[in-house]
């Protein structure tokens, strides 16, 4: 590359990194509500829960915890959502019932109402009781969509006449993403017996975390986004319904060598990501077993990280193909990459890409990107799942939701064999263990892992978006 050029990649990754800079200040501080395959746009409006990482006191991780007497989102605050939730804390469930119903009205698409609406609903009644650990204050949007699933799950039992006709509570908590948070908010789920089973956590880091904990106090936890492959045969009680890094990899490599016939990648990741380092290790052990390699390694973690430096290397070591193994946490680092790069070169991505962000600044240098997602609600439309849940929430909704759904029906599953936590860890374990989830049948393997492929999808120009592009999956692989 001349000299002329590598000056001008540097300026226009200068451009880029200021142009994203106000790119995510316009985007932190617009509100649309706008959904792309049920996700939203990011917004910092921080939850009520407690600021800073670990340790935090017990009162602390007290406040991050409600079934209905906290408000947990508060984007999602109607006067009559507040007005019930005061209402749950005295007890007076009725009026409760009401301002819910009123709230969702409003607002059709905020699952944190609807489980408190199925909370009131069972009052003090003899119930059972599964948390959902989400990462509330570290993205919003991503706990959301996993409380939709739970709460489908929960409304859907529910209004059958629960399970063996008890129905069923959900106690929400947040742990910001952080594993040290997550570890702690384990240790008061397991502490506390009336929770049965678990649905969490968000990240890798923090499901390791807080895994520990829930080994020990024998209490099932169902991860529906953690892919690292470290989870695998971590803990007799530790599950997920979402693949692992590995199924993720292999397709991406297959993608590449076989459809794109390229042979060389460049790879972007995040070591600090437990999540991130998986899925790049994954892709390259299947990348070099199939016949390809890895020319180039990028992390975005380094303080000095550039963008148009790291492109200009990446194409002076042959690579042909950029692999974005980039973490929620890391995606300004993932489009700056996008942008530097121009089309120039086809763009591969693991799920933690697959975001309403990715469409709307990445836009016409995003298109034709391919991501390795679990689920997508385009790949099988005629579905029960995807009727009941449009028809629900008002909207589509994403893999986060459907996994999420899948994990909450494997414990409601679990919980009609044995009302137990040692009876749903051996239902799930047992071979002869099966559910019908959004995604497909829910069986798990020995290791906890659950055996299912994943979906391909590109970004290409659509109208199914306000951004002017959309996910679509890829059939035929």
């Amino acid at each position: 590359m001349s000299q002329k050029n590598e000056t001008a990649v540097l300026v226009l990754s200068l451009l880029i990194t200021i142009g994203l800079a106000g790119a995510g200040i316009w985007w932190l501080t617009s509100r649309k509500d706008i959904n792309v395959g049920g996700l939203s746009p990011e917004n910092q409006t921080i939850s009520k829960s407690p600021t800073g990482s670990s340790p935090q006191s017990e009162q602390q991780i007290q406040q991050r915890l409600s079934g209905g007497k906290k408000l947990l989102i508060p984007e999602q605050a109607t006067t009559t959502k507040q007005s019930a939730i005061q209402a749950i804390a005295s007890g007076n469930y009725n009026a409760a019932i009401s301002d819910l119903q009123a709230s969702l009205k409003t607002n059709r698409n905020d699952p944190e109402a609807l489980i408190y609406l199925n909370n009131a609903r069972i009052g003090d009644r003899k119930s059972y009781t599964i948390a959902a650990a989400v990462p509330i204050g570290a993205d919003i949007n991503g706990a959301q969509e996993i409380l939709r699933g739970v709460a489908q799950a929960q409304n859907e039992i529910n209004q059958r006449g629960g399970i063996s006709g008890t129905p069923l509570k959900v106690l929400i908590a947040n742990d910001d993403d952080k594993p040290e948070i997550a570890s702690q908010i384990a240790s008061a789920l397991a502490n506390n017996s009336e929770v049965l089973g678990v649905i969490g956590h968000f990240s890798s880091d923090a499901t390791l975390a807080a895994s520990k904990i829930y080994q020990q106090n024998q209490l099932v936890a169902i991860s529906p986004i953690s892919t690292s492959v470290k989870l695998s045969g971590i803990g007799s009680n530790i599950f997920r319904t979402v693949p692992s890094d590995r199924f993720a990899a292999n397709a991406l490599s297959r993608y590449m060598l076989t459809k794109l016939q390229k042979q060389k990648a460049a790879v972007f990741f995040n070591s600090a990501s437990g999540y991130s380092k998986s899925l790049k290790d994954e892709f390259a052990t299947a990348l070099y077993g199939d016949g390809g390699q890895i020319v180039s390694e990028f992390d975005f973690s380094k303080g000095n990280f550039n963008a148009g430096d790291s492109f200009k290397i990446a194409i002076a070591q042959g690579a042909e193909v950029i692999m974005l193994a980039a973490n929620t946490a890391t995606l300004d680092q993932a489009l700056q990459v996008v942008q530097v790069n121009a089309k120039r070169l086809p763009l591969l991505a693991g799920d933690d890409v697959y975001t309403a962000k990715i469409l709307q600044i990445g836009g016409a240098g995003a298109t034709d990107m391919v991501l390795a997602v679990p689920w997508h609600i385009l790949a099988d439309p005629q579905s029960n799942f995807l009727q009941t849940s449009k028809q629900l929430w008002n909207a589509e909704v994403s893999w986060r939701t459907a996994l999420a759904y899948d994990a909450a029906t494997a414990l409601i599953v679990g919980l009609g064999r044995n009302p137990s936590r040692t009876g749903i860890q051996q239902a799930l374990s047992a071979s002869d263990f099966s559910a019908k989830g959004a995604s497909g049948e829910i069986r798990f393997l020995p290791s906890g892992d659950r055996n299912r492929a994943v979906q391909l999808v590109i970004i290409k120009p659509g109208n199914r978006t306000s951004y002017g592009y959309e996910f679509v999956p890829i059939s035929g692989l």
